[in-house]
């Protein structure tokens, strides 16, 4: 486009260039809080592999102090240990970098009061990424090209560690430095195709990842080592004597049993434990302590306590218990919620009963509450609906007393995303892609048959088959859209797909987001 001599016009033209290249910088919310979304989860999925390689260290100190392992296991340790420090060094590095890069975006550490809980910089800063890591002095820092060889030198030295290591993980090694393909010219390096022009948000996620790497490459060579010396050991270094008794509450001749003897607990390897699907609290010598307020409404209730754990084999087991107690009260007016102490919201048909002198034709039941309807179902029996979360007032007579109390309305708990049935992990490539979609699930919610929908989420495709570039792919509905298909035939084994920001609908059209990603490593 020419330029015009008159003044006035050519400020007019001049500024209209400057627009046009200010929209083409523009980066979109919805891409920003999908890159923190797979950011997230990276940096979830390296804890998880720090952790695997906790307990393989634990469990090697176990081996070298048995006479039969020692001297072997000592060997192979001191192999492991060299892996791990070499990793934590890399993996520091990187972190420093991630704080480097904020600090360019303009992130304030000295005036952080969140004390890097929530630290504020430009997530969209072009500009930041390009001068710590592509640009070289005086322009810029130009550390990719330190990060690259900090990378390159700890595959090399977590290969060369053993001649097994090499034959056995070489080929798909997790660090992967091969040169991404880029569109443009100019990124002709391998730092430049990574990060040049490139949001900090999205800069900081591809730091992630290579710490990802870090950590599962670290996973893997001490994996291969401790094999060499044997499986997995869990050490129960915590006792406790355990009694309990079949009923808490019985009428006069009634059996009761009593359960007693000594378990055996792990501090190191500790169980998940839940009660009605709400966590326990860890105590310190490795069992868990839930308390709560007895229902006011007499009856007869049941906890349900599900224990998933580790044996010594190294395998994992889930034992489902019931816990039954009951709840008495005088004889007179008695109202009851037959299912739970709570009421939930969603278009749930919520029993309750009420009992009373003179006979059920004369019980009388109000329920005031957002959104609460009331419909009777004969002999005392009522279905209560609700819409919303909050509280419900219930009211009952029989003519002679009356009682008030208040109930909890709560939401239905969130359900679990799963693809084929699976909610994250190891997967194998041909039944991730044969997968229909993505499903929600409810588990152990005590009204059985309720379901979700999902209406929408998004999906990330990295490692094998996505070296150059990785994907991001937004997929309304629950099954797998042609473009989200498109990807699935690239992937391979490696391939790491993360999926998050999913949408789901209950029975009566509430939507809601379920917080947290699934991520599935294909094999």
């Amino acid at each position: 486009m020419a330029l015009p001599k008159e003044p006035r016009q050519k400020m007019i033209n001049l500024m209209y260039l400057v627009l046009t290249a200010l929209l083409a910088l523009n980066v979109s919310s919805e891409i920003l809080n999908a890159f923190k979304t797979v950011k997230g989860s990276l940096e979830s999925s390296s804890n998880l592999a720090r952790s695997k390689t906790d307990q393989l260290f634990e469990s090697f100190k176990d081996k070298m102090e048995d006479p039969k392992t020692k001297e072997e296991a000592t060997l192979w340790f001191e192999k492991a240990n060299q892996a791990h420090t070499m990793s934590e060094q890399a993996f520091k590095y990187v972190e420093d970098l991630k704080m480097e890069l904020m600090v360019e975006a303009g992130y304030d550490k000295a005036n952080d009061t969140s004390k890097g809980r929530n630290p504020q910089f430009k997530e969209d800063n072009l500009e930041a990424a390009t001068r710590l890591l592509v640009e070289t002095a005086p322009q810029g820092k130009g550390k990719g090209k330190e990060l690259k060889k900090k990378l390159e030198d700890l595959k090399s030295s977590l290969l060369g560690l053993d001649s097994s290591v090499q034959d056995e993980l070489g080929r798909g090694f997790p660090i992967d430095l091969s040169m991404p393909k880029t569109q443009s010219v100019g990124n002709n390096t391998w730092e430049a195709a990574y990060f040049r022009m490139t949001p900090t948000i999205a800069a900081l996620t591809i730091l992630s990842k290579f710490q990802n790497d870090i950590r599962n490459a670290e996973a893997q060579v001490v994996e291969l080592l401790h094999k060499k010396v044997g499986e997995v050991k869990i050490k129960y270094d915590q006792f406790k004597a355990i009694a309990n008794a079949s009923a808490s509450y019985v009428m006069p001749g009634e059996e009761i049993i009593i359960n007693a003897g000594v378990g055996a607990f792990s501090s190191a390897a500790k169980p998940s434990v839940t009660i009605d699907g709400a966590g326990a609290q860890a105590l310190p010598d490795g069992s868990y302590e839930y308390k709560f307020s007895a229902p006011t409404a007499a009856g007869e209730y049941t906890k349900k306590v599900r224990i998933s754990f580790i044996k010594p084999d190294g395998t994992t087991a889930t034992v489902d218990k019931d816990i039954k107690y009951t709840v008495g009260q005088l004889s007179g007016l008695t109202v009851s919620t037959d299912a739970t102490r709570v009421f939930y919201a969603g278009g749930i048909e919520n029993p309750l009963s009420v009992t009373g002198q003179g006979g059920s034709e004369k019980i009388t039941l109000k329920v005031d509450g957002p959104g609460v309807s009331v419909e009777p179902r004969g002999k005392g029996t009522f279905i209560v609906k609700c819409t919303q979360p909050g509280s419900a007032i219930v009211r009952a007579s029989d003519g002679k007393s009356t009682q008030e109390f208040k109930i909890p309305i709560k939401r239905v708990p969130n359900p679990v995303i799963q693809v084929n049935g699976s909610a994250g992990g190891s997967m194998d490539a041909g039944r991730f892609k044969a997968a229909g979609g993505v499903s929600a699930k409810l588990i152990d919610f005590i009204f059985e048959g309720y379901t979700f929908k999902v209406s929408s989420f998004a999906m990330f495709f990295t490692g094998t088959g996505f070296e150059e570039k990785n994907e991001v792919v937004e997929v309304q509905g629950n099954a797998f859209n042609a473009e989200a298909r498109r990807y699935m035939n690239r992937c391979a084994s490696g391939t790491t797909v993360v999926i998050g920001a999913v949408r789901v609908a209950d029975q009566i059209g509430n939507v809601r987001e379920i917080d947290g990603t699934i991520s599935f490593t294909l094999e």
